[in-house]
């Protein structure tokens, strides 16, 4: 099996995957193209948790960029021979992979407490609040019950379908930044291939 060719093609997703994060963090901060909410603070405090700027966006540079790089690193002399720095840069990676996980499992986490308080909006008394907070999340599926909020329109849509895609997008980071850790383990132990070189003697 070709170890570090699976971690080039993890790297691309997990940069794709982090730069959609970054969008939708982005547009969470804009209801129906406005600025004013975020300028008064009249957004859902999940939004200012920076999840998918942070989290699975920023951060999840780190481990990307490391495993599309692998076919050019080499860490000459790991254990004394110079042919096993393949296998020290997969096993290096297994650190910027923990470093994945632990931002796309903030992303889920922040985007999931965000769905389930709910947004805040303005009820038809004309108080701002979180009017879904002790609903348990109940009002996902209910979508009668959206109509409660006011103002911004369409603030729950907006909120519910932004905050699922980080929650699904964190996930898959998640779950890639999982199999790098397997990944880098076995070409770490069990020896690199790549299209141009195959090692699995030390």
């Amino acid at each position: 099996m070709c170890y570090g060719r699976c971690a080039r093609c993890l790297g691309h997703s997990l940069a794709w995957l982090a730069t959609l994060c970054i969008v939708a963090n982005i547009l969470l901060y804009f209801p129906n193209g406005e600025t004013r909410y975020a300028s008064e603070n009249l957004l859902s405090r999940f939004v200012w948790f920076f999840s998918g700027i942070l989290g699975g966006g920023l951060l999840m540079f780190v481990p990307a960029f490391t495993f599309i790089g692998l076919d050019q690193e080499d860490c000459c002399g790991c254990c004394g021979h110079e042919n096993c720095g393949k296998r020290c840069a997969m096993l290096s990676s297994i650190l910027a992979a923990l470093l994945g996980i632990a931002g796309s499992g903030y992303c889920v986490i922040v985007a999931a407490l965000g769905l389930e308080e709910g947004p805040r909006c303005m009820d038809a008394s004309g108080q701002w609040n979180y009017t879904f907070a002790n609903t348990e999340g109940d009002y996902l599926l209910d979508s009668s019950m959206w109509s409660k909020c006011v103002e911004p329109k369409h603030i729950v849509e907006w909120n519910v379908s932004l905050f699922s895609i980080l929650l699904a997008l964190g996930g898959i980071e998640f779950i890639l930044c999982l199999i790098q850790v397997i990944n880098g383990m076995l070409g770490g132990v069990c020896g690199y291939c790549s299209s141009r070189q195959q090692q699995y003697d030390c």
